[in-house]
């Protein structure tokens, strides 16, 4: 129960201090939003592999999470923005708007519908995280720089 808390509270944490600790620059901003991606993941994750133990309200906070990610990461690519910071995104966001605007959709449909799902068991989660994980699988794929 200990460490649930402080799961929960680290999450907490991380998902409310990290706006007051990013940068300025939209890939700055951008580059925190996704730290809160894969932060949120993990235990998700380790859910999901048998690592870590279910728990509703640890994927709870990962779900809502991500979904505080959605509505704010597809502000963060105004033109200008498609180098600095060591940018993993690819030219494709800004010459194929619409359609990673309609990745970032997709993402978002799936993180609210996890929330909407409220999975109280293992089997509830890997139905609710699954198109979530597709979803940021298929926007990696098109619009983010594998880095080395």
């Amino acid at each position: 129960m200990f460490r649930l808390v402080l799961v929960i509270s680290a999450l907490f944490l991380v998902f409310t201090a990290t706006p007051l600790v990013a940068g300025d620059s939209p890939q700055e901003q951008r580059h925190e939003l996704m730290e809160q991606s894969k932060d949120a993941a993990k235990p998700v994750g380790g859910m999901l592999k048998g690592e870590v133990e279910f728990n509703a309200e640890t994927a709870m906070a990962s779900f809502k999470a991500w979904v505080e990610v959605a509505d704010q990461f597809g502000d963060l690519f105004p033109e200008g923005t498609e180098t600095g910071y060591d940018t993993e995104a690819k030219k494709e966001i800004w010459t194929d708007r619409a359609g990673f605007d309609a990745e970032l959709k997709k993402f978002s449909d799936a993180a609210n519908a996890a929330v909407a799902a409220n999975p109280q068991s293992l089997e509830e989660l890997k139905a609710a995280a699954g198109p979530v994980f597709k979803t940021c699988k298929g926007c990696h794929e098109g619009y983010r720089v594998e880095k080395e």
